[in-house]
């Protein structure tokens, strides 16, 4: 062989090599690129009892049972579908009702999703509130308090109290 051959078959050799690695890898993570599954996604595609995801959607209003200790039920919905979940843990402080949620764990042969963590999406229109204050100034509308609880009456820069506790 000579040395312009050689060199042609060792390139040849490493991208043969990078390109199954990366497919390989592909095919591993076919199924963990999804940040996230909603009930309804669940529902269609069946997922097997015991394989971990991540399961996201809103706190269904009325579904958070607390039970002994840090034990917490509630079910997580899409508004089309709704899956329970059990948690036994610390649930983070933005953790309410009609919050956003992202919970990781095992769906069960019974339906139910049991979480090993459990994430509280915030709000995409919160802002800081000297941000909402210079806005304000500006004359920009923000909105209600209940799409930017910084705007809400009471509010000011440094102040630290949710629109719940400035109204006690």
């Amino acid at each position: 062989m000579t040395r312009k051959q050689r060199r042609g078959l060792m390139i040849g050799s490493g991208v043969a090599v990078l390109s199954v690695a990366a497919i390989l890898v592909m095919f591993a993570l076919r199924d963990t690129v999804v940040f996230f599954h909603t009930p309804s996604d669940i529902s269609e595609k069946k997922i097997p009892a015991g394989q971990r995801i991540r399961l996201g959607g809103l706190v269904a209003d009325g579904s958070v049972k607390r039970g002994g200790g840090a034990e917490v039920e509630f079910a997580v919905t899409d508004t089309l579908k709704t899956i329970a979940v059990a948690y036994k843990g610390i649930l983070p402080d933005l953790f309410r009702e009609g919050q956003g949620v992202v919970a990781e764990g095992k769906l069960t042969a019974q339906g139910v999703f049991v979480a090993d963590s459990v994430l509280a999406k915030h709000d995409e229109n919160y802002m800081p509130p000297e941000v909402a204050k210079s806005l304000k100034e500006r004359g920009v509308k923000l909105g209600d308090a209940k799409s930017h609880p910084v705007s809400a009456p009471g509010s000011s820069p440094g102040d630290t109290a949710t629109p719940a506790a400035r109204k006690n």
